[in-house]
């Protein structure tokens, strides 16, 4: 069962028309469309361009450059893996491939049984939390690598992320320079 209702261009267009006479309305159009329907089919970029009297283009622009904005229905749940930096260096990439193989899907798929959409992030803002493993969000709950030890998800059940926090690191060299007292 879907959380969204099924696309139907006339009620997405009656969207547009009660929020195109604001100021800066693009937006909150994208993400009304987004809350009721879950994606934004590419039926209604033709009627916000003639709304908001913008090109085809501009509002294609829009919704291509903002990545929460996508062309095709999601799964009924949603795993969000960080791709950032903090999580990489600590083994994200063997997290990612292995649920990206469980899935069958690429970076925006989902399932084949329509169940769950795979998507990137780039910082969910929560390594201080993650005892220092990557993270993901499945389904609005925010998971750490090691939850998944006893899941599916995980064919290696004993493998254990390297961490490299500031406590196990060299401690960085010291100025020659004398503190002032």
């Amino acid at each position: 069962m879907s959380v969204y209702d099924a696309w139907n261009k006339g009620e997405a267009a009656a969207i547009v028309a009660g929020l195109a006479h604001r100021d800066g309305s693009a937006l909150p159009i994208l993400h009304a469309l987004l809350d009721r329907f879950g994606y934004v089919d590419k039926d209604i970029v033709p009627v916000m361009a003639d709304a908001l009297n913008l090109s085809r283009a501009e509002v294609h622009g829009t919704i291509s450059f903002y990545h929460d904005f996508r062309s095709h229905p999601p799964g009924r749940h949603g795993i969000k893996l960080c791709r950032a930096e903090a999580c990489q260096s600590r083994g994200s990439a063997a997290l990612q491939a292995e649920i990206k193989e469980w899935l069958g899907v690429d970076w925006h798929g989902t399932s084949s049984d329509g169940a769950i959409t795979l998507e990137p992030v780039f910082c969910l803002g929560l390594c201080a939390m993650s005892g220092l493993t990557p993270i993901s969000v499945i389904s609005a709950l925010t998971h750490f690598a090691q939850d998944f030890v006893s899941t599916p998800i995980a064919p290696r059940p004993n493998r254990r992320v390297p961490c490299r926090s500031s406590r196990n690191s060299t401690p960085a060299r010291r100025s020659a320079r004398p503190r002032k007292p």
